[in-house]
């Protein structure tokens, strides 16, 4: 049976222009990794079996990180910057290592997005008696997804 490792998936955060590291961390759970494609239909006079379905715009989920370590406050510095700051164009890429649980230096898969931007961040429960992380959850929106198998 594998060890139980709390942290399986590392987040890296870069620019899209110099693709230099800007920040990231380890989390516990990732969610929304998550596209849909709006269908467009076409009624066609004489064609009474159905309708013509074609491909329209694809979505994408927010993707919320949880449960997570960094070294910095790097994340929450992005978040300020983007807010508070107005900077409402810094956005960067996301790249998002799913770790094998038995080995945590062997990549399994990587999920790429495009153009993130931070629109929540939640500080975990401060309890005294409580062992929590500084970074409980982080929520993304972007404007694209990509699985990668190495």
């Amino acid at each position: 049976m594998a060890e139980f490792i709390p942290y399986q998936f590392n987040v890296r955060l870069y620019e899209q222009q110099k693709g230099k590291y800007l920040c990231g961390g380890s989390f516990a759970e990732v969610s929304g990794l998550e596209a849909s494609m709006e269908v467009k239909t076409i009624r066609e006079g004489g064609r009474n079996w159905g309708e013509i379905q074609l491909s329209g715009q694809t979505s994408f989920s927010n993707v919320v990180i949880k449960r997570g370590i960094t070294k910095v406050a790097d994340l929450w510095s992005w978040f300020d910057i983007c807010t508070r700051a107005a900077n409402y164009q810094l956005r960067l890429n996301a790249e998002i290592d799913v770790l094998n649980p038995a080995d945590t230096s062997q990549i399994l898969l990587k999920w790429k997005l495009t153009r993130a931007l931070p629109i929540k961040f939640k500080g975990p429960e401060l309890s005294a008696t409580a062992d929590q992380v500084a970074i409980e959850e982080l929520e993304l929106v972007h404007e694209g997804l990509v699985l990668e198998r190495p």
